[in-house]
This record gives C-alpha cells, structure tokens and sequence, in this order.
C-alpha cells in the first residue's frame, strides 16, 4: 500500500509541475558558398552575433537553426520548406542575394509562416495576407541617396553596369526613378551574370557613351569586377554604387580601381563617425562589441548588421505576440506576423523602421548616409 500510495504522489507530483516551456524557433538560410558567399558568409556571423545579444523572450529560450542555399534559389526554396515542414519553426530569415530571397519569399506565403528578408526584394509575394518584409533600405531609396550626391557633384550623362539578375534591376529601375528629379541621365544599361570573370565588351559600350561617372549595380566581389576593367581602360570619372558593395571582400579585390567610389550606406558603416546624437550610434558600437566576441575578429561590413537589425525587428515583435499565443504554434506565428507589421519607430544600426500592412520595407531617409573609399576605408562623407 505504501508503494502504490508513493507512486500517487509522484504523479500527482509530476502533473502538478508547470508545463514545460516552449522554444521560439528561427530557421536562417544564407549563402555560406557559391558566387554570394561573400554577402552571404558576413549575414551568418551577423546572426550568431544577434543571438549572443538576444537568447530569451520572456523567459523562453530562442532556438536558431541555420542552413546553406549555396546562393541557388531552388536550394533556398528547399531549404525553407525543410525549415516550416520538418522543424516548425515560427519566423524565418534569409538569405544572401535577392533571387534567393524572392523564392525563400513565397514558401513562406504559402505556408504562412513570418518572414524577414535580408536581401531587397522590391514587391511582395502575390498572396492574400502579408507574411513578408524586407529589412534593407529599398534599391529606389539607395539610388535616390546616390542620385542626389551625383546632382551634388555636377554629373549629368551616368553609364550603368549590374549584375543580370533582380538586383540589377533594382538598382536600373531606382536610377531611371531618380532621372527627373536628379537632372542625371542614363546613358547606357549593360549587364553582368554573378559568375562571369570579365566584363570588357560591356565596359566598352559604357565609355563609348562618354559618361560623366558609372554607376555600379553589382554587389560583394563581382562588384568589383567593373572597377577593375574601368581602371584598365583609364575612365577617370566618378563611380557610384550602393550599401551593396560595403564588403571587405569588395575592397581587397578592388584595390586601388575601387578607391574613391562614392556609396549610400547604412550609418552603421560609419558608427564611430556619426555624431553622438545620432539614432544609430550606441547601438551600433554594441553590436560591434558583441560581434567581435563571438566571432573573433571586427565588422567591416554592412550585412551583418541586416542580420542584427531582423533580429531586433523579431525580438520586439516576440515579446508582443507571446503574450497572445504559445511558441510553435499557428496561432502564434500569426500573432508574431502582426506584431511585426505594427511596428513603429523601432531604432536598429541601419535605420528607425515603421511597418505597416500592405508594404515590404519600412526606412526612411534616415536610414543611408554617402560614404566613401578612402585608402581601402569606408569615410562618412557628409
């Protein structure tokens, strides 16, 4: 009798104990190889370090499984659906280039799973709720920025070259956008794949057009790729491009052919420069503090910084939805889709974002500063 009277107990003890508590679980893909690992390795030592920075939510661990696309949209498309159907997880994040992120894009509306990209993606999925935003500064904004520093600069007749992808659209499309306002000029739209090893034929047709300055739609290493055919061939004009060339990887390659470009940018490439009263100052000095803990060396890019701002934007957005509903949930994926699209006036390193219903990204102007290539350092150029 004593026996089974312990074994009530000990039941009575083990349904009595709170219930255990539930993992948030985030599902990162980056392009950790192929032609965007450039982009695609420093979004991945963002991420580690966002998590040191930010574990729990209200006591809830924050579980992060990371996976490589090898920059190829159907490897992210796969990697997405292994990460909703196979491991549950409430939020995803990703991935390194824009055509990657477009189809990481529409797993997650179909599957109504909250999605952060990384990467621009210029429209949302076609889908009847919105499942998807998208942290960077748009392509249209970043070549505004840099439209207006070209008006600044006297340049009229610009040469465009970029990758032949979505990216390069992006890009073309912001500086046609920026051509009446900006008084600037398009003079040439030739284009590049993110494999290709030289870019001469397309070089020639962009000085055969007599440009006052080029504007460079590429990104990370391939980015460079122009630079150095320009250098060879003499051009001495100005060079233009975006946040999307702030890459270690696209300084070393370039060398002295990429000296001197001029680039909108996220403040936190310039941190210990801005002023102190500056939104994004302290908050980026703590992120390159926890960034060179976990991963051993400093942040000399912009993307890893993509990385901690979407975990900021999620963090916040958590605390609010896991009040309504519990982790690994459906209801609670969509509470967490909600809170995201209410956001207002969250400050991160990049940028002060404002979300709402119906629109992908959620900058403003206050976002990008210009900064430019001074002796293989990036110089906040006012």
């Amino acid at each position: 009798m004593r026996k089974i009277l312990s074994l009530l107990a000990l039941a009575a003890g083990v349904f009595a104990a709170p219930a255990a508590r539930a993992d948030i679980t985030i599902g990162f893909v980056t392009s950790l190889s192929g032609p965007g690992s450039s982009i695609g390795i420093p979004y991945g030592k963002g991420i580690n370090a966002a998590h040191e920075y930010k574990k729990t939510i209200n006591g809830e661990t924050i579980r992060l499984i990371q996976l490589d696309d090898g920059s190829d949209p159907s490897a992210a498309t796969r990697n997405a659906r292994k990460l909703v159907e196979e491991e549950k997880v409430d939020l995803l994040i990703g991935t390194a280039t824009t055509p990657s992120t477009i189809a990481m894009a529409a797993v997650a509306s179909e599957l109504k799973v909250p999605m952060i990209a990384l990467a621009p993606i210029g429209k949302l999925p076609e889908s009847p709720e919105q499942w998807v935003i998208s942290v960077p500064q748009p392509a249209s904004l970043l070549v505004k920025i840099v439209a207006d520093r070209m008006k600044r600069d006297g340049m009229k007749n610009i040469g465009y070259i970029g990758f032949s992808d979505a990216w390069g659209d992006l890009v073309y499309n912001g500086a046609k956008a920026a051509e009446a306002t900006d008084g600037i000029k398009l003079q040439t739209n030739e284009r590049y794949a993110r494999t290709d090893t030289s870019v001469t034929a397309q070089i020639l047709k962009v000085l055969a057009a007599r440009p006052d300055a080029v504007l460079i739609g590429g990104s990370g290493t391939q980015g460079a790729l122009p630079l150095l055919t320009l250098a060879e061939r003499g051009f001495k004009g100005n060079t233009y491009g975006t946040v999307a060339l702030v890459n270690p990887d696209f300084v070393h390659v370039g060398g002295k052919a990429a000296e001197g470009i001029q680039v909108s940018a996220g403040p936190v490439i310039v941190a210990e420069q801005l002023p102190d009263d500056h939104f994004a100052k302290k908050l980026a000095l703590k992120f390159r503090e926890v960034y060179q803990k976990v991963n051993g060396v400093p942040t000399t890019d912009g993307f890893s910084a993509y990385s901690f701002d979407a975990w900021l934007i999620f963090t916040s957005a958590a605390e609010r939805a896991i009040k309504a509903a519990k982790p690994g949930t459906v209801e609670f994926r969509t509470a967490l889709r909600d809170a995201i699209l209410s956001t207002k006036e969250l400050s991160g390193v990049h940028a002060v974002y404002n979300f709402k219903p119906g629109a992908v990204t959620g900058v403003d102007e206050r976002s990008l500063v210009v900064v430019r290539l001074t002796n293989g350092a990036w110089k906040y150029a006012p």
